[in-house]
Parts: C-alpha cells; sequence; structure tokens
C-alpha cells in the first residue's frame, strides 16, 4: 500500500479538493437540488487512487473494491476486498529508506484480503473509520515461485473528510490513515531478516477514497 508516487499525487488532490468542491457547489443552481434522500441511497460502492500505481513501471497490482451499507444517518458498514503486491517491509516511515531497493525482500509478498470497517460522520462530513482487515500472503522468491505463505492482521485508524456531488450520488474522500499490523506470521528466514529492522506500524498515510451512493 506504500506508492511513493501514487501518495504524492494523493496529498496534491487532497490539497486542491476543497477549492474543487467550493467551485462546483456554487455553479449548482438551488433548483437542481434534490430532495433530501441521504437514509433513501443507503448503500455505496467504491474504491482507492492508490489503483493509479498499476499505472507505473513496476506496478503494484493494487486492486480495491469497497461496499459501505448506511444503518443510519451517521453510521456506515463497510466491506472491502483488496490485493496487492509489495516488495519492501511496510513499517519503512517516509524517507530515504522509503521503497529503497536496498530495502527489498529477496523476492515479494503478494496478500489477499477482506476486511470490514465501521465509519462514523461527525461535524458536517467529517468522519473516523476503524477496520481490520485479514491478509493471506504469499511469499514469492525472485523467480516467483511461491516459498510460504502467512497471515497478517491490518488495522486502520482513518481521520477524513466527505465531497459529494451531482446530488450527492458521487464522492470522494481525503484522508488520513494511521495503520497497525499486530500479526504477520510465516515470513521466510531470509524475508525476515529485512522485516524485523522496521516497526509493525505505518503513520500517517494519505488516503483518497472515491463512490457512488445508491
Amino acid at each position: 500500500m506504500k506508492l511513493k508516487t501514487t501518495s504524492l499525487t494523493i496529498l496534491f488532490i487532497m490539497i486542491i479538493t476543497p477549492a474543487v468542491s467550493q467551485d462546483i457547489t456554487k455553479k449548482v443552481s438551488a433548483s437542481d437540488q434534490a430532495v433530501n434522500t441521504e437514509m433513501e441511497a443507503r448503500h455505496s460502492i467504491g474504491s482507492t487512487v492508490f489503483m493509479l500505481g498499476n499505472f507505473l513501471p513496476e506496478p503494484p497490482q493494487f486492486y480495491q473494491l469497497n461496499y459501505g451499507y448506511k444503518l443510519t444517518e451517521k453510521d456506515l458498514i463497510i466491506v472491502e476486498a483488496i490485493t496487492w503486491t509489495y516488495k519492501t517491509p511496510l513499517g519503512i516511515p517516509y524517507g530515504p529508506s522509503f521503497d529503497s531497493p536496498d530495502e527489498e525482500y529477496p523476492g515479494k509478498i503478494r496478500a489477499y484480503g477482506i476486511g470490514i470497517g465501521y465509519q462514523r460522520f461527525h461535524w458536517k462530513n467529517m468522519y473516523t473509520t476503524i477496520q481490520a482487515t485479514s491478509f493471506l500472503q504469499h511469499f514469492l522468491d525472485e523467480d516467483n515461485e511461491n516459498i510460504h505463505n502467512g497471515f497478517q492482521l491490518f488495522l486502520q485508524l482513518r481521520f477524513g473528510y466527505r465531497f459529494e456531488f451531482f446530488n450527492d450520488c458521487f464522492f470522494i474522500e481525503p484522508s488520513l490513515v494511521c495503520n497497525y499490523w499486530p500479526v504477520n506470521t510465516n515470513f521466510p528466514e531470509d524475508f525476515e531478516e529485512v522485516e524485523k529492522e522496521w516497526p509493525n506500524y505505518f503513520l500517517p498515510e494519505p488516503g483518497l477514497h472515491f463512490g457512488y451512493k445508491f
């Protein structure tokens, strides 16, 4: 989930999003505003701009799909399917070692996860989300052969704001995320030699989700 170029892109988008949102809001006349259908649009589906990383020269094969169900005006349950490949420990902070080839595993890790989260809206569209994702991890050697399997429990605390567009049907959610993985099992010995040098948390990470409500 650590994509240096994509993270910088997200930070830029997070800066310009409020200005764009305000401009669009001004251009939409009052007569075009739909009747409040907040509780009618209980469902949502979306993803993240981290998938833009798949256009990089060495794509991480990152794919994510989110489904949300609104329990009340302020409370949602989220189910997430996610997969990606990474070559360096997730705990490397921003700096010279971030995504450095010198910190790469002797291969890579391919992870497949299912997560469930709870989202709570507070003042206006400001929200927090807590989420737990269980990952099955395949450890691949330099010949792309699966040499071991492991399990990871990935926890997230997300702080963000939802901007809604086009009669509140579409939304984007810039956010900052605290990541922590207390369980990370069955690392091959040569992978563990690289992994043990870094913490089992990463913060803050910028995020930018988008979606459609129906």
